[in-house]
């Protein structure tokens, strides 16, 4: 099967092309071969590419910056989302595109479900949300998956943060009233590819799904865990989120119910403790 990735560097995007070869064959595209902020040359490309599926795995995901540039979070997030829904649709071919826990209001305490209302707190949840209405409304084989906490060995992460800061210092604050679950981006990408195959024969599938890392933990305690796995000692001092304040407000509550992707593709929720020792050894980190 050939697959159009949209992306090229970012965590999952890298991890597709790492795909490449096992059993599926990865075309992704960088800024200069499809710049999200001209959606039409996105559309333009599914075209010249003519694949078998397309995975959007490309995103603004400048949380705090999206405040101040909306124009351009939207853009991408929304408007270049939907270009490449509707060419998908016009092909009839799967499109999976990557959406996030933030477009819920983060409050509660309960899992968030797949149709459950959404309540975005900032621009960066309000352009994913957009772009979510948009895929739907094109008609195709979609799927959007939400996710959270992404981590790997590539790009800008928590995981790589803290290995950084516990390296320097002896002790941190960290949030502890976020809770969520940290997701391997190579489980992320693996995902997709699974959906887009099974959308390929069951269109009926089509709709929007939830993938998150379990169990579901705190910022702090993830940090604890990073710290214990890479035999890094740096004591950790847990933190309301109140006393660590961003331009976007972050979701307290990233529970995501993921129930109805195992059943529909059979993909559990993996173990970010699994997910994070495979990152930490791609990182040359270890107790030994």
């Amino acid at each position: 099967m050939k697959v159009l990735v949209f992306g090229h560097s970012g965590q999952v995007a890298t991890e597709l092309r790492a795909l490449n070869g096992t059993g599926v064959e990865i075309t992704a595209l960088d800024r200069a071969a499809a710049d999200l902020t001209d959606p039409a040359a996105c559309a333009a490309a599914i075209d010249a590419h003519a694949p078998d599926a397309v995975i959007n795995a490309a995103a603004y995901t400048a949380v705090d910056k999206a405040e101040s540039d909306q124009a351009t979070a939207d853009l991408i997030n929304a408007v270049a989302p939907a270009a490449m829904a509707r060419a998908c649709a016009n092909r009839d071919i799967p499109f999976v595109s990557i959406s996030t826990d933030y477009v819920f209001s983060g409050e509660g305490s309960d899992p968030w479900q797949p149709g459950d209302h959404t309540d975005p707190q900032g621009v960066y949840g309000r352009t994913k949300r957009d772009g979510e209405t948009a895929i739907e409304a094109a008609g195709g084989r979609y799927a959007i998956l939400r996710t959270s906490w992404v981590v790997s060995a590539h790009g800008t992460n928590f995981v790589k943060t803290m290995l950084r800061l516990g390296a320097d210092r002896d002790a941190l604050t960290i949030v502890a009233d976020q809770i969520g679950g940290p997701t391997g981006a190579a489980e992320i990408a693996l995902a997709c590819v699974n959906i887009a195959q099974t959308l390929v024969s069951e269109p009926h599938k089509a709709g929007i799904y939830h993938f998150a890392g379990a169990p579901d933990t705190s910022w702090a305690d993830f940090a604890r865990a990073i710290f214990d796995q890479a035999g890094i000692t740096c004591a950790v001092t847990d933190i309301p989120s109140s006393e660590y304040p961003t331009p976007a407000k972050r979701p307290l509550n990233s529970r995501m119910d993921c129930t109805a992707t195992q059943t529909a593709f059979g993909i559990a929720r993996p173990d970010w403790r699994d997910s994070l020792s495979q990152i930490l050894t791609q990182l040359d980190f270890s107790k030994d």
